[in-house]
C-alpha cells in the first residue's frame, strides 16, 4: 500500500530519431544526470541548469511526488560522417533482419530444429554473397568503368584528368586502392560495438536478444570474400580460365578461397583469430598479385560480366533454396500459432523472411546498377559500357515500381473506404467523440491507419515476391532463349531513372547527414529500425543499440528501487516501447517479488502487436508477453490511437461494439487471455484490459492540461491527460474506472 513516503520515478525512453530531451520530457530545458554520452539519462532543468523535480502525479485523491527521467539513445544511430555512411549498408541490414524473422522452433522436435539450422546456414551464405555482389559491383565501377574505360588513353572521358594517371600502372592503382579502402571500412564497421555500463546479459530466454558467438568468424569470412571478389574480376572472372600457369595458380587459389568462405559460412564454424588474420593477409596478397598481372586491353575488362552475373546467379539460387527450406519450417511451426486470431499470426505464416531476403538482394543489385548508371552519365562519355545484366535490373525495377504504384492506388482509393464501412469504425469512434465533425475526421483517419497496419506488409511482400519471380523469368528469357523484347525499353527507362535517383539521392542524404546531423532525421529513422537487431547473419551492419539500452535501463531501475518507497514506471514511445518491454521482462525474471511489485510499464504508439510480434514470432512470442502481463499484475498500460499508423493496440484484439460498449479479447492480470469489456469515461477514453484507446481529435481544452487541436495520429501522446492516469495505474496506484481488472464477461458478443 502507498505510504506518505511514496514517490514515482517515471523513466521515459525515446522512440525514433529526432526526439529531443525537451520533447521527451515535455520540459522547457533538460540536463544530463547519468550516462556516457551515447546513452544519456536526463531530467528537467531549472533556470540554473540544475535537475528539477517532475510534475506531481495525481493518484488516489492526492498528489504523489514524481521524478521524471528520460533515456536518449539516438547518439548510437545518427550523427557524424561515419554513421551517415550506414545508409549504404541497408541491404546488409535487411539480410540480418531476415535472420530474426525465422519462425519459432517447436520444442522437442528434431525435424524443425534441423530445418532451422539449414535456413540459418543458407541465410549466412546469402549474406556472404551479398557482400561479394556489392564489392563486385563497386569493382566493376572502379576497375572496369573508370580505370579500364574512362582512363584509357584517347577515351575522351573526363578530359581534366592528367595524362600521367592514364598510364597502365597508375590506372590500376587508382581503381584498386578505393576498393581496398572500402573493404577496410566495412571491416571496421563490423568490429564496432557499444560499451555497456551495466551487468552483461548472460541469460537465455524469451524476449532476450544476444549477439551471435560466431560474429568474429563471420567478420573475417566477409572480409576474405570481399577481397576475393575483387581478385576474381582482376583475373578475368570465375568462368574464364587464364592461359599463363602462374595466373592459373592464382585463379585456382582465389576460387578455393571463395568456396572455403562459403562453406565456413554455411556451417558456422570459427577458424580462430590467427587463422582469420592469415586468410585476410592471403586474400590481400591475391588482390595485389592479380592487380600487378593485369594488362587491360582496349574496351571493357573481360571479368566484369562473369563476376556480376555469377554472383547474381548464385544469390538467386541460394534464395530459392532458402525459400524452399523455409516453407516446411514455417508449416511445422504452425502448431505454435494456428489457434491465434489472424491479426496475431506471423506474417505470411512465418515465411516472410524469404521475401525480405529477396528484397535485400534486389536493393543491393539495384543500388549497384543505379550507381554505375549515375557514374556513366556523370562522366560525360556516352561510349562507356556497364555489365549486360544491368539491363535486366533496370527492367525489373521499372516493373516493380509500376506494380507498387498500382497496388497502392487500389489499396488507398478502394480498400480503405470499404474497410471503414465493413469494420464498423464509425461505431467505435462514436463512443469516443462528441462532435459530428470530429467523428468524421477520426473515422477517416482510423480507417486509413487500420488498413495500413493490416495490409502494408502485404503490399511490400507482394512487390518483393513479384519482383523475385519476374527476375527469374527475365534471366530465363535473356540467357535461356536470348530474347530481348521491345517492351524492355520503356520499363528499362523507368528503372534507370528510378535507380539513378535512388543512388544519387542516397549519396546526397549521406553527405547532408555528415555535414549537418540535425537534418538527418529520415536517415536516422531508417537506422533506428534496422539497428535494433544484433549481428547474426551479416556482420557488416551497425552495432545493435538494444544490447546496450536494455541492460542499462534495467540497472537504472534497480538503482531507484533501492529506496523502499519508490515505484518505477518505464514508459516507452514508438520503438522505445520495445526497449521498455524487454527491460521489464528482464526485471520480472530477476527481481524478487517485493521489488517487482513496484515496477510498471507504459507504452505509447507501440508497433509491438501488429508489427514486431508478427514479424519476429520467435523473439516476441505471445505466451511470453502474457507471462509478462501476469507477472506485472496488469501494471502494463498501453496508450493507443486508432488513427495512429505506426502504433496500435498492444494487449487487446478482436474489438467489437455492442450496446454502446467496447468488447475485446486481451491479456488478463491473472494469466492467459480472455474476454474484456470497457466503456468510455468522461474524457472519451476507452480502457480495455491494458489498452487505453484515446480519442483523436482530443476533446476541447479543459484548462488543466496542455491541449493540441486536430488529428494527432502518432504524435504528442504526452499531451493527453490520460498519460498521467496510465502512469498512476502502471505504478500500482489506480484501477481503470475504479473497477477490477481482468474480469471475465459471459455476455461477450464476439467469438471466444
Amino acid at each position: 500500500m502507498p505510504g506518505p513516503d511514496t514517490r514515482v520515478v517515471e523513466i521515459r525512453v525515446a522512440g525514433l530519431v529526432g526526439t529531443s530531451g525537451e520533447t521527451l520530457l515535455d520540459a522547457v530545458a533538460t540536463v544530463d544526470v547519468a550516462g556516457d554520452g551515447l546513452g544519456r539519462v536526463i531530467r528537467p532543468a531549472d533556470r540554473l541548469r540544475r535537475p528539477a523535480p517532475g510534475p506531481m502525479l495525481p493518484a488516489l485523491g492526492r498528489s504523489i511526488p514524481r521524478t521524471l527521467e528520460g533515456y536518449l539513445w539516438h547518439g548510437m544511430t545518427s550523427g557524424g560522417a561515419a554513421k551517415a555512411t550506414w545508409a549504404l549498408l541497408f541491404p546488409f541490414s535487411l539480410a540480418n533482419v531476415a535472420f530474426w524473422m525465422l519462425p519459432a522452433v517447436p520444442p522437442g522436435r528434431r525435424l524443425p530444429r534441423v530445418l532451422g539450422a539449414v535456413c540459418r546456414g543458407l541465410l549466412r551464405v546469402a549474406a556472404l554473397l551479398l557482400t561479394m555482389l556489392l564489392m563486385g559491383q563497386l569493382a566493376a565501377i572502379a576497375l572496369d568503368l573508370f580505370a579500364a574505360q574512362c582512363l584509357a588513353p584517347g577515351s575522351g572521358c573526363l578530359p581534366a584528368i592528367p595524362d600521367n594517371l592514364r598510364t597502365l600502372p597508375a590506372r590500376i592503382v587508382v581503381g584498386v586502392l578505393p576498393l581496398l579502402v572500402v573493404i577496410f571500412v566495412l571491416h571496421r564497421i563490423s568490429s564496432a560495438s557499444w560499451a555497456v555500463h551495466a551487468e552483461s546479459d548472460r541469460v537465455e530466454g524469451p524476449l532476450r536478444m544476444r549477439t551471435g558467438s560466431g560474429t568474429p568468424a563471420l567478420r573475417g569470412l566477409h572480409t576474405v570474400a570481399a577481397l576475393a571478389s575483387v581478385a576474381l574480376l582482376l583475373l578475368g572472372g570465375p568462368f574464364r580460365v587464364p592461359g599463363a600457369v602462374f595466373d592459373l595458380v592464382v585463379w585456382i587459389a582465389t576460387l578455393a578461397l571463395v568456396l572455403a568462405a562459403v562453406g565456413a559460412a554455411a556451417i558456422g564454424t570459427d577458424t580462430g583469430r590467427i587463422a582469420r588474420r592469415g586468410l585476410i593477409a592471403f586474400a590481400v596478397l591475391l588482390v595485389v598479385v592479380a592487380a600487378v598481372r593485369l594488362r587491360p586491353g582496349p574496351g571493357r575488362l573481360p571479368g566484369t560480366n562473369g563476376v556480376v552475373e555469377g554472383l547474381g546467379a548464385s544469390l538467386v539460387g541460394v534464395t530459392v533454396l532458402f525459400a524452399l527450406f523455409l516453407a516446411p519450417a514455417a508449416l511445422l511451426a504452425r502448431t505454435t500459432w494456428k489457434h491465434k486470431p489472424r491479426r496475431l499470426r506471423p506474417w505470411a505464416g512465418g515465411w516472410a523472411a524469404a521475401p525480405v531476403l529477396a528484397l535485400a538482394e534486389l536493393l543491393g543489385g539495384g543500388f549497384g546498377a543505379g550507381l554505375a548508371e549515375a557514374v556513366r552519365r556523370l562522366s560525360g562519355a556516352g561510349l562507356l559500357q556497364v555489365p549486360d545484366t544491368y539491363l535486366l535490373v533496370t527492367v525489373l525495377w521499372g516493373a516493380g515500381l509500376a506494380l507498387a504504384a498500382v497496388l497502392s492506388l487500389l489499396g488507398f482509393a478502394v480498400a480503405v473506404p470499404v474497410r471503414r464501412l465493413r469494420r464498423g469504425i464509425p461505431a467505435i469512434v462514436g463512443l469516443m467523440e462528441h462532435d459530428a465533425q470530429q467523428e468524421a475526421q477520426a473515422a477517416a483517419a482510423w480507417a486509413r491507419s487500420a488498413w495500413e497496419r493490416r495490409h502494408l506488409h502485404h503490399l511490400a511482400l507482394t512487390v518483393a515476391s513479384a519482383m523475385s519471380a519476374g527476375g527469374a523469368a527475365l534471366l530465363v528469357l535473356r540467357f535461356g532463349f536470348g530474347l530481348v523484347p521491345g517492351w524492355f525499353g520503356p520499363l528499362s527507362a523507368i528503372g534507370v531513372v528510378a535507380l539513378g535517383a535512388l543512388a544519387a539521392g542516397l549519396l546526397r542524404v549521406v553527405y547532408t547527414a555528415a555535414r549537418t546531423p540535425q537534418r538527418s532525421r529520415h536517415l536516422g529513422a531508417l537506422a533506428d529500425l534496422v539497428c535494433f537487431w544484433p549481428r547474426a547473419a551479416h556482420p557488416t551492419v551497425p552495432p545493435c543499440y538494444a544490447l546496450k539500452v536494455v541492460p542499462e535501463l534495467a540497472a537504472r531501475v534497480r538503482e531507484h528501487l533501492k529506496e523502499p518507497g519508490t515505484r518505477v514506471v518505464l514508459s516507452g514511445y514508438n520503438l522505445g516501447s520495445l526497449l521498455t518491454v524487454m527491460a521489464a521482462a528482464r526485471l520480472a525474471a530477476e527481481l524478487p517479488e517485493t521489488d517487482r511489485e513496484r515496477v510498471g510499464v507504459l507504452t505509447a504508439g507501440s508497433p509491438l502487436q501488429w508489427g514486431y510480434q508478427r514479424a519476429f514470432p520467435a523473439l516476441l512470442p505471445q505466451e511470453s508477453l502474457e507471462q509478462l502481463f501476469e507477472s506485472l499484475d496488469g501494471r502494463w498500460r498501453a496508450l493507443c490511437r486508432g488513427t495512429d499508423i505506426f502504433g496500435g493496440g498492444v494487449t487487446t484484439w478482436r474489438h467489437e461494439v455492442s450496446d454502446r460498449k467496447l468488447y475485446g479479447v486481451g491479456f488478463l492480470a491473472e494469466g492467459g487471455c480472455g474476454p474484456l469489456k470497457a466503456k468510455a469515461d468522461e474524457n472519451g477514453v476507452l480502457i480495455l484490459g491494458g489498452d487505453h484507446w484515446l480519442p483523436d481529435p482530443l476533446r476541447g481544452p479543459t484548462g488543466r492540461h496542455r491541449w493540441a487541436p486536430g488529428v494527432l495520429r502518432h504524435q504528442d501522446y504526452v499531451v493527453d491527460a490520460e498519460w498521467d492516469h496510465a502512469v498512476a495505474m502502471a505504478a500500482g496506484l489506480g484501477k481503470p474506472n475504479g473497477g477490477v481488472q481482468g474480469l471475465l464477461f459471459p455476455d461477450f458478443p464476439g467469438k471466444p
